[in-house]
């Protein structure tokens, strides 16, 4: 259940994200712009990766040995991720779609996003000691670079709410797929016990929820509530249009 979960909270992430992002390509003044793709940046990394990440997590269990986290550094990778993937998006859709600039937007984006996962990791504390195979986790940064990169070809292109709704779904299963491939390869060892420090997931479960929900609820308000790209568009061709009849009256 919870893969299905955790996929579903990448999906609606990615979802509103792609929406925040789509009404940063009209004319605007640069500020305006930004705060869209910062806004575009919390949806994605905040809940579609770093939500999705902890979700995920609930799933993950040792027998005899709780699991609890740390709190300042499950936070700070909260910020890791939202922090990466605004960067990526200004790269590119602030100063014009180019393929080096692409490339380096998903490199940063990638590498940040499994800088999150092994962060969130970190943040976990039990009795035993987890351990990581080599493998899963090259394989783990390379899935995130191309996952981040995909990601950002579709924010330039996607548009409409079909072309989105699609690009969501890829995006979910581009995020599911790096967490489980960096997953796939950790295990643990040790005595069974409990961990002397940190906070139990349970604990943190309801501030997760809140914090999570309450985002991408108040993001669907924020993006409902303002115009779309196209409509936008047909704003300032209105707009032009009726400025050009009122000068030629004048003439």
């Amino acid at each position: 259940m919870t893969p299905l979960i955790s996929y579903a909270a990448a999906v609606s992430g990615s979802a509103c994200g792609l929406s925040a992002v789509s009404r940063s390509r009209v004319d605007a003044p640069w500020h305006v712009r930004s705060a869209w793709l910062w806004l575009g940046a919390a949806a994605i990394g905040g809940t579609g990766i770093w939500v999705m990440h902890f979700v995920a997590m609930l799933g993950f269990t040792v027998t005899g040995m709780p699991i609890h986290y740390d709190v300042p550094l499950t936070v700070a990778s909260a910020v890791v991720a939202v922090v990466v993937v605004s960067v990526g998006l200004h790269l590119v859709m602030m100063f014009g779609y180019r393929p080096l600039l692409l490339v380096s937007g998903g490199a940063v984006a990638g590498l940040g996003v499994a800088g999150m996962h092994y962060m969130g990791m970190a943040a976990m504390r039990m009795h035993g000691t987890m351990h990581f195979s080599l493998l899963s986790v090259v394989l783990a940064v390379l899935v995130a670079v191309a996952a981040a990169t995909a990601a950002l070809w579709l924010c330039v292109h996607a548009r409409g709410a079909l072309s989105t709704t699609v690009s969501a779904l890829v995006m979910g299963v581009a995020v599911a797929g790096m967490h489980y491939t960096g997953m796939w390869g950790v295990s643990v060892t040790g005595q069974p016990g409990a961990p002397d420090d940190g906070v139990p997931m349970l604990d943190l479960l309801g501030a997760l929820l809140v914090g999570g929900g309450g985002s991408v609820v108040l993001l669907v308000f924020v993006v409902v509530g303002s115009r779309t790209e196209s409509e936008r568009m047909r704003h300032a061709a209105l707009q032009d249009r009726q400025s050009q009849e009122s000068v030629a009256v004048g003439r």
